[in-house]
């Protein structure tokens, strides 16, 4: 499981680059709009673009064309990811590790697809016995309990008076994310806006008061404020995902993917199949690099 973490890190990773770089490549008069100056002296954009290109270029082309190898040989072997697969996997990500909203959901489903199409490219030919299987789904029984949980930001102040007009501010408009930078005395939650991820009903990094005030809380509210050990909290909830046990039925076909892929002597990754697929790029083959 933790594997599936690192490499779905990985796909997130490669959004800010494929975004980057794309969304200044769209950019009307690249060469003659300037982006900076020093002095007299002027940086265009097509100077800045080609700093990207070189900085970044070859891993974000990488990137599209593995999404590219991806889709298209999911399409030749007729492999798709239902919706209810795909839920079942978002609900598990963010159950069991967490995700501070620094990407839209339809970015984190798109990259979740992904890695899902490539694990069933990957493990297309894997076949394990039934004991072994349900062996795996016994030893792993915690990943698949899911428990309660809340996707939450928070403002956390020194004093109620501040947590009032915190609240105060809210009501007139005010954007959470901006007074949790401005304000919240949780630097590290501070820099995300207050997003502190999703977090269980159990979980024991949360303050017990939160967790208890959470519950009654609809998605897309804020709460009054709340009294910690020290200080006190405005909270922000953005979603919450109901307690779920998945049977051995619910996960078998997750399970033979990650038994398959555990066992794989190669990177789990698209590039495995670029000869297949035909690929031919601007930086050349990859043997001709080594």
């Amino acid at each position: 499981m933790e594997k599936k973490q690192l490499r779905l890190a990985v796909l997130i990773l490669a959004i800010v680059n494929v975004l980057t770089i794309v969304f200044f490549l769209l950019k009307p008069d690249a060469s003659r709009e300037t982006v900076a100056t020093v002095g007299n002296d002027k940086i265009t954009r097509q100077e800045w673009l080609n700093e990207l290109e070189t900085r970044y270029g070859e891993d974000t082309l990488r990137d599209l064309v593995d999404k590219k190898v991806i889709e298209t040989l999911a399409s030749d072997y007729d492999i798709k990811v239902s919706d209810s697969d795909l839920e079942q996997e978002l609900t598990m990500y963010k159950a069991l590790y967490g995700t501070q909203g620094q990407f839209s959901g339809e970015e984190w489903e798109e990259q979740v697809k992904l890695s899902l199409l490539l694990e069933e490219l990957l493990t297309k030919d894997a076949m394990f016995p039934e004991e072994d299987l349900k062996e795996y789904y016994h030893q792993n029984r915690d990943f698949y309990d899911i428990q309660a949980s809340y996707h939450l930001s928070q403002i956390i102040v020194k004093s109620f008076a501040e947590a009032d007009q915190t609240v105060k501010e809210l009501e007139e408009g005010s954007s959470f994310a901006a007074l949790a930078m401005e304000r919240s005395r949780d630097e590290f939650s501070a820099n995300y806006g207050g997003d502190i991820g999703f977090v269980s009903e159990n979980d024991e990094t949360v303050e017990q008061t939160i967790l208890t005030a959470v519950q009654d809380m609809k998605p897309g509210t804020w709460s009054e404020p709340i009294q910690l050990d020290s200080g006190y909290a405005v909270i922000f909830l953005h979603e919450k995902l109901e307690g779920q046990e998945y049977s051995f039925e619910d996960v078998k076909e997750q399970i033979r993917r990650q038994m398959a892929i555990e066992q794989m002597e190669i990177p789990v990754s698209a590039q495995a199949f670029w000869e297949e697929a035909e690929v031919s790029w601007f930086y050349g083959n990859e043997e001709e690099k080594e």
